[in-house]
């Protein structure tokens, strides 16, 4: 039987000896014909399997090799080896799969990120990956946790869509006309979507923010939590074209309700992780301080990873206008001995990573909501602040990373919403529907989204986007 099985991390934290147990795992590593180092999947740590001499025919000891997936039914005793509470003696072994020690790409050395992105596949066996995965887990549970316990709505919004929620154009097309120039054409030779599937042209979504506003304007208080797309052609360390959002939307809630409860839900998910993974959040925190010790000593981190956390979750976020930012960056020695690569010389301008790690690392030293942006680098569901300048947008900034959070009060008044739109060239005519919910019973609301990945790069300490996602989409790659 299967299910009598035990995963390897409840013996290794047990301090009970003395008993028989079944585990099932791959082989990390067998030395002398004696000593197995096993691993499930369950921890970081392997478990100790001792074998004893003559036990096994020489057949079955051949095939015990790194990759192999075997069982094992022995006995958990006390063990005398350093590093171990327990290890298991080996009564019966049996191999489950065997594995080409010569051709398994994951031998027990260290490996390069930028190889284990080429076999992802195989990385999840890894111990670097294994933490990052749990405590991707971990994150995407507590999550849902929080926005059940203040009584959210999960709402499953499309993934298919006829409208682009950001007014950026960057969306991947979804059809099943034919590509090769036999679509049927309108007159004027552009492609007639009416022969479509949907009858219309459609994309995959890059938010799910418009249909959870229509939501919110029934149920108060929901969030949605689901893939989403940007056909962006970028190659950089914290973009994807596919990746998931945290979009939650409140009615009766505004700029301020908005930046309490993003503030509490994110120190919500983070204390979740430093409590239930304390294990992996040690060992990516020493993988991290190995990685800086190869940087030169100005681009290291002041803090370790752990501290980066603990900083977050125990301070109150410093709350400014977009404005006093913009001031404080003008100022700043970094902008006038040119330290800055984009440097500030205006008001209105859009504010860059190297701006926003600025504020929060070096002169607040603490998290930072951005508030009032101006409207021109700003979405049209913005709610228009009485300047006629700004809008009542806000942006969470975190050490290491910069804007992890965006949000705002989202505008409720149907004639502002449909100025804006007119000004942005947004057909208000394709929109309707979403301007109903401005018609019919219009309160004031408003909403937040977070990158689930940007949230797992900050609190696992990876440098690479793509090694936060199981298996990453970005320009030129879709393996697997």
């Amino acid at each position: 039987m299967f299910n009598t099985r035990i995963k390897i991390k409840e013996v290794i934290q047990s301090d009970r000896v003395d008993y028989s147990a079944t585990v099932m795992g791959w082989v990390r590593t067998f030395r002398n014909n004696q000593f197995i180092a096993l691993n499930d999947g369950s921890t970081n740590q392997n478990i100790q399997v001792v074998v004893a001499l003559g036990m096994l025919e020489e057949t079955t000891l051949k095939r015990i090799t790194t990759g192999a997936c075997i069982k094992v039914v022995g006995e958990v005793i006390a063990s005398l080896g350093k590093g171990q509470k327990v290890e298991l003696k080996a009564t019966s072994i049996e191999v489950l799969g065997d594995s080409d020690a010569e051709k398994f790409p994951l031998q027990p050395k260290k490996h390069s990120l930028e190889f284990l992105r080429e076999i992802a596949h195989l990385r999840f066996r890894t111990n670097t990956f294994g933490a990052v995965f749990r405590i991707r887990h971990s994150l995407a549970f507590a999550i849902h946790s929080f926005f059940n316990q203040k009584g959210f709505v999960y709402v499953h919004t499309p993934i298919i869509t006829a409208s682009d929620a950001e007014g950026a154009g960057e969306m991947f097309r979804v059809t099943t006309l034919p590509l090769d120039g036999s679509a049927p054409k309108n007159d004027d030779g552009s492609i007639n979507f009416k022969e479509d599937f949907f009858g219309k042209s459609t994309n995959l979504t890059v938010s799910g923010q418009l249909e959870g506003e229509l939501a919110a304007m029934a149920f108060g208080d929901v969030y949605t939590f689901g893939p989403t797309f940007r056909a962006e052609n970028s190659n950089t360390t914290r973009h994807l074209a596919e990746f998931w959002m945290i979009e939650p939307e409140m009615a009766f809630c505004d700029l301020e309700d908005n930046m309490n409860l993003a503030e509490a839900f994110i120190k919500y998910i983070i204390r979740y992780t430093m409590e239930h993974n304390q294990e992996d959040l040690a060992f990516l925190s020493q993988r991290l301080e190995e990685e800086e010790k190869q940087k030169p000593q100005s681009e290291r981190s002041e803090m370790s990873l752990l501290e980066k956390l603990a900083f977050v979750v125990n301070n109150d976020f410093e709350r400014i206008t977009y404005t006093e930012a913009i001031d404080i960056l003008r100022e700043s020695n970094h902008n006038k001995k040119k330290k800055f690569q984009y440097l500030i010389d205006k008001w209105g301008i859009d504010l860059q990573s190297e701006h926003e790690r600025y504020l929060v690392e070096k002169h607040f030293k603490k998290p930072v909501i951005l508030t009032n942006y101006p409207k021109e680098i700003k979405a049209f569901y913005m709610r228009q602040n009485d300047d006629g300048k700004t809008v009542a947008a806000m942006d969470i900034l975190a050490p290491g990373i910069g804007e992890i959070v965006g949000g705002s009060q989202r505008e409720e008044r149907l004639d502002k919403l449909t100025e804006r739109m007119k000004e942005m060239h947004i057909p208000t005519e394709e929109l309707d529907w979403y301007l109903d919910t401005r018609r019919f019973g219009a309160c004031p609301h408003a909403g937040f989204g977070l990158g689930f990945e940007r949230m797992v790069q900050f609190v696992t300490g990876m440098g690479n986007i793509r090694d936060v996602i199981p298996f990453p989409r970005y320009p030129k790659s879709a393996s697997f």
